[in-house]
Order: structure tokens, then sequence, then C-alpha cells
């Protein structure tokens, strides 16, 4: 395997990589170039983004959701017809669940044997940047560090001088230098940026990032590093390269409100034998007919007045619940799903599929990697299956205004529901506050799609088919 291909790291979070990151590609992209975009960690904004200035799905990449023969496997299926693939790395170059920095940007750049660029923001340093860089150098010098990036330079000289030192102290080539940019093209929200959904200007952002990219980088010496990356073994890709026949149909709400989609995961109850309808709950006036519905995370409480003005839509979403409809829900899907909506003494309506109510908090209540075990039945797991996901709401658990609601899950790491459970269950419905990855979790699809054709042999019964 010989995809040229580069990561771009940093010192912490909020250091500039995911703008830079963003640039490159668009750049490449728009210079010919075909282009694979990842995103290091269970990110959904940033891998947004740069899906849009690929082309084409970013993929995400995560040590703790996903095998390293997952990742491998990703990896390979998704580079196979790039020229070039460019990983984004999330906070620190080092980071990661504990004092060793398992499952980091660097042990994923290891992994991947991917050259490194890192991008140090230089405000109010000068050598001392050349201390930080050297530092990452030998904390561990398998690590593939081959160039920087300075942000947020002051001017011309604070720039020659930063580029001195980190020459000289660490034989690194500079590779690009910017200065402080304002305004930022990407605003944020929520600890991230702001997603494109909700962007009044996305292809105009994309594109100013490429001609940052284009004015500030040395962009053919970044196609050289990654260039000259060492090949890699022809590891199997992540999915077999047929498709059963189509057994179900599953809706898959997606609009501004409901966002956060994995693409594995989408192709993943494809190859189970899915037929994909995409429904917007902001736009649709109902449900149409489905097998099963797959109701991922994203903001209603941004969206929660539109939401709750759609009145025929919740009333069909409710009236297909109570009539069997297999529901599979994740974060903000799962406040969707319930009675109300309460943010800052003011309340929506939501579904009512659920008999809960969710508040809105000024801080995050879950935010992290998430550990469930399966202990209740419910349509989509068996009793006994381990979990791992991760979660990052700022709202919660009200109240339950019924006694019919039991727990899916036992939370072994995160918060999930309230610290100890998650994966709220009625009738047909599981809505769970964790996040999961269908090459992390791979019985998650498979799950889906049976509990689809369950759905449709009641139907079938119902309407005296085969009797």
């Amino acid at each position: 395997m010989t995809t040229p291909r580069l990561l771009i790291a940093g010192l912490n979070g909020g250091s500039g990589k995911t703008l830079l990151s963003i640039g490159v590609l668009a750049a490449w992209r728009r210079s010919g170039h075909a282009v694979a975009a990842f995103k290091k960690g269970p990110d959904y904004i940033d891998a947004a983004w740069l899906s849009r200035a690929a082309g084409s799905p970013c993929r995400n990449l995560d040590l703790f959701l996903m095998s390293p023969d997952a990742i491998r496997g990703s990896f390979a299926a998704a580079t196979g017809r790039a020229d070039v693939a460019l990983v984004e790395g999330n906070r620190g170059l080092f980071d990661g669940a504990d004092a060793r920095g398992t499952y980091s940007t660097a042990e994923l750049a290891k992994l991947l044997r991917t050259p490194v660029v890192l991008v140090v923001d230089c405000t109010k340093s000068t050598r001392t940047v050349a201390a930080l860089v050297l530092g990452c150098q030998q904390l561990d010098p398998d690590v593939p560090i081959r160039g920087v990036i300075l942000n947020r330079v002051a001017g011309s000289r604070h720039e020659t001088v930063v580029r001195q030192a980190v020459a000289d102290a660490c034989q690194l080539p500079v590779l690009g230098a910017l200065p402080r940019l304002e305004p930022h093209p990407f605003p944020e929200r929520h600890l991230g940026l702001v997603p494109p959904e909700e962007h009044a200007q996305l292809d105009t952002a994309v594109a100013h990032a490429a001609d940052i990219a284009e004015r500030y980088l040395d962009l053919h010496a970044m196609l050289g590093i990654a260039r000259g990356a060492p090949t890699l073994p022809a590891w199997s890709t992540a999915w077999p390269d047929t498709t059963p026949a189509t057994t179900a149909r599953v809706g898959v709400f997606r609009d501004a409100a409901f966002q956060f989609y994995y693409p594995e995961n989408l192709e993943a109850l494809a190859r189970a034998g899915a037929y994909l309808i995409e429904i917007s709950p902001l736009a649709d006036g109902d449900l149409p007919d489905l097998d099963a519905l797959y109701v991922g995370g994203g903001f209603p409480e941004t969206a929660a007045g539109a939401l709750a003005d759609n009145r025929a839509f919740r009333a069909s979403v409710r009236d297909a619940v109570a009539a069997g409809l297999p529901v599979y829900a994740e974060c903000g899907g799962a406040v969707y799903l319930g009675t109300q909506l309460v943010i800052e003494g003011r309340t929506y309506p939501m579904v009512g599929a659920l008999p809960a109510v969710f508040g809105f908090a000024e801080r995050p209540r879950g935010h992290g990697y998430a550990e469930l075990e399966t202990v209740t039945p419910n349509p989509f797991f068996d009793v006994g299956q381990s979990i791992v996901g991760h979660e990052f709401h700022y709202t919660f658990l009200e109240t339950l205004t019924a006694d019919t609601v039991s727990f899916a899950f036992r939370v072994r790491r995160g918060h999930g529901c309230g610290g100890r459970s998650d994966g709220l269950c009625h009738r047909n419905v599981l809505a769970s506050y964790t996040h999961v990855h269908a090459l992390g979790t791979p019985a998650w699809a498979p799950g889906v799609l049976r509990a689809a054709r369950r759905c449709q042999t009641a139907d079938a019964r119902a309407s005296g088919v085969g009797a």
C-alpha cells in the first residue's frame, strides 16, 4: 500500500489544526488531487468539515472505539483510490486516556506509519516554541515528526526568530507560518466548530481555508513529506466487496437538527440489508412507511422551536412507535423522542414516544469515552453484550413520567442517563446517550436489521399475509 499520507497534529486543542486540515485538503483538491480525509477521535463536526473540504466522507479513526485491525482496514478501504490522505489529530499529540497517552494521536501515527506535521501556537513565544517541538521529538522518537507549522505569529520578525530557533534546535523544516486570523472563518460553539449544516456560507468558508493554505503554507513540501511515507502492508479492508440484497427499509433523520452519523454506521446498515431513507423532522410532514428508524445525534436544543412546531411529524413518529416500529436513537435523538425538552425555563413539546422529560444544562453532563454492559432485554443487543462508545451532551434526563421504562445498559465508564445507567427502553425504542461506531460495535447494525425484520414479520401477520 503506497498511498501518500500526512497527519496534522497540535500541542493542544485549539492550536488551529482543524482550519489548516480543511485548508490543505481543499487546496490539494483544488489542484486536482483526489484526497482522502480522516479525523482522529470520535468528533462529528470536524469530520463534517473535512468531508466538505475533501468532497468525500471523512472517516473517524479512534483507538478506543476500534481495534488496530479495524483502523487499518478502514484506512485501507478509504485510501484505495486517493492520491493523498490527510489525518487530523485531536487534542495534543500525546494526549490520551491516561498519563501514558493511551489512544493518543501519536499512537495512531505510529500504527499507520504516517508522517506528522506539528502545528504550534506561537502566541508570545519565540525559542520556547523550539523547546516544545524538541520535547515532542524526544518524548517518543518513534513518532515520525517531519515538519512544523507556526500559527498566530505576530509579524515578520517574530516569524524569522521562531523559524531559526526550530531549524537550529529541531532540524525540522518550517512548512508555513500563519498570522492571527480575524475574523476566523469557522466560528465555534459547544467546545467546537459550528456544524457545516448551520454555517451560512460553508462553501465560501472552505474556499477561504484553501486560500489561506495556499498563501501561508508550503503545500508542495507537505505533499513531498506525504509521498515519503513508508509503504504499508496490504491490509484487509474493513468491508466485504459484496452487498447483500435489500431486506428492510430503515429511516435516518438527517437535517440541521440531526447530523451526527459515522459513514461506517450507514454503510454497515446497508451491508446488513437496509435500504436507507433520509428524513427531516424539520421539513417533512410525516414519517414514511419504515421497518426501523435510526435517529442519530445533533443539536435538537438549537432547533427546539422548529421541531416542536412540526406537530404533524411528531405525531406520525409517536403513532409509528405505538404501532411497533423499532427505533434506535442516540443522544439528541433520544431527547427528541421524549415528551418535553426544557431550556432555560421554556418547555418545548417533543414526540412523546418516550415517557421522559429532558433538560438542558450550561455545562456538559457527559463528555468522553463510554463503556456499557447490556443488562436488560431490548430489541437490538443481547444481554451480556459489552459496548464501547462516546458521549458529549448538555442535555440530561430530568424525569421519567411512567414506570414502564427500563434501562438496557449499566454504565462502566461515562455518565449516560445519570451515572449508572444508559439506554432508555420503552416498547421497541432504545434511546442512549452513548454514540457507537459500527467498526467498534459490530453487533449494532445486524441488531437493527433483526429488529426491522421482526417488525416486517409482525406487520405481515397483522395483515394476514401467509395465514
